[in-house]
C-alpha cells in the first residue's frame, strides 16, 4: 500500500486541444478533480505538467481551477523526468511513491512512470483518471507500465488507501467526493 507521507502526485499534460479527443474525456476530467481534491485535502504534493502549451493550449478550464496556488511547468519531452526544472521539484518533495494520471496514457504518461521507476520510485497509476485518444491505447500503456512494475488504482481506491481510516474531516470530505 501506498503511503501518504511518502506520495507525491504528477499531473501529466491535461489540456486544451489533447484533451478534448480523449476517450471517455468528460469521466476522465471528473475522476481527475476528484483525484486532485482529495489529494488537496490529504496535503500531497502536486506537481503539475504541462507539454508545450503553446501549440496544445492550456490544462482545461475545470482543472485548473481547482489547482489554485499551482503553477504548471511547461515541458517538451514526453516524460515528466526529462524536464531538469520538473525532476527538481519531484526531488524537493523528498517522497519517492509517485501518483501518476493524465494524457495520454502510451505517450507521456508511459515514458514519465517508465523513467520514475528507473530512478528508483514506486509508481501508482489512476487507470480512471488517465486517457488516450483510443480505449486500445489506453489499455495497451496501461498494460506495458504494470510490465514494468507499476501499480494500478483508481481514484476513490488511492484516496481511501492514503486516508486509511474512516474518521476525521478529510474522510468526511473525500467520502462526499467520491459519491
Amino acid at each position: 500500500m501506498i503511503k501518504r507521507d511518502e506520495a507525491y502526485f504528477v499531473l501529466v499534460d491535461v489540456q486544451g486541444k489533447l484533451a478534448s479527443l480523449m476517450y471517455k474525456k468528460y469521466r476522465l476530467f471528473k475522476n481527475l478533480k476528484i483525484l486532485i481534491e482529495g489529494l488537496r485535502e490529504l496535503d500531497i504534493p502536486i506537481i503539475w505538467a504541462e507539454q508545450y502549451p503553446e501549440g496544445l493550449g492550456e490544462t482545461v478550464a475545470e482543472i485548473k481551477a481547482i489547482l489554485g496556488g499551482l503553477e504548471p511547468i511547461s515541458k517538451k519531452a514526453f516524460s515528466v523526468c526529462r524536464h531538469p526544472e520538473l525532476m527538481r521539484k519531484i526531488e524537493a518533495t523528498n517522497r519517492t511513491e509517485a501518483i501518476v494520471a493524465g494524457i495520454e496514457t502510451h505517450v507521456c504518461v508511459y515514458q514519465t512512470v517508465a523513467d520514475l521507476l528507473s530512478k528508483g520510485h514506486k509508481v501508482t497509476i489512476v487507470a480512471d483518471a488517465t486517457s488516450s485518444r483510443t480505449k486500445e491505447n489506453k489499455e495497451l500503456g496501461i498494460q506495458k507500465m504494470l510490465a514494468e512494475g507499476a501499480k494500478i488504482s483508481s481514484v476513490e481506491m488511492i484516496l481511501f488507501e492514503l486516508l486509511g481510516v474512516a474518521e476525521g474531516e478529510a474522510f468526511k470530505r473525500i467520502s462526499q467526493l467520491v459519491k
